[in-house]
């Protein structure tokens, strides 16, 4: 993007289009819908934009990538229960870049 008013709309959009995908995953027109919610997000990824969705995933202090939430008492072997914001990478020439990090909850295994 060489505008960062017109990298903002897009991370605006990229952010409905991931929670549209949350709502549908209980829907039973999922199907069909996500379809076009791919299609979607192929266009994103032809102009460089790459959503990771770290649920899941290990999360310390050290996460980079990511802003957490702690939930419940523990702080050790934490894990990401729950995404609020994707992270988000721009690649230009073969190489990444967070554009937008990740919103996280991480909870106590």
């Amino acid at each position: 993007m060489k505008d960062n008013a017109s990298l903002e709309i897009l991370l605006r959009i990229i952010n409905q289009c991931y929670e549209l995908e949350k709502k549908l995953a209980t829907s039973p027109e999922a199907k069909s819908l996500n379809r076009n919610l791919k299609r979607i997000k192929t266009g994103f990824e032809e102009l460089g934009l790459f959503m990771e969705v770290p649920i899941g995933e290990s999360y310390d202090e050290t996460r980079t990538d990511c802003e957490a939430s702690i939930a419940g008492e523990g702080v050790e072997n934490l894990f990401i229960r729950e995404v609020i914001k994707p992270i988000i990478y721009q690649e230009r020439d073969g190489i990444k870049q967070i554009v937008q990090r990740g919103v996280v909850i991480a909870e106590a295994n």
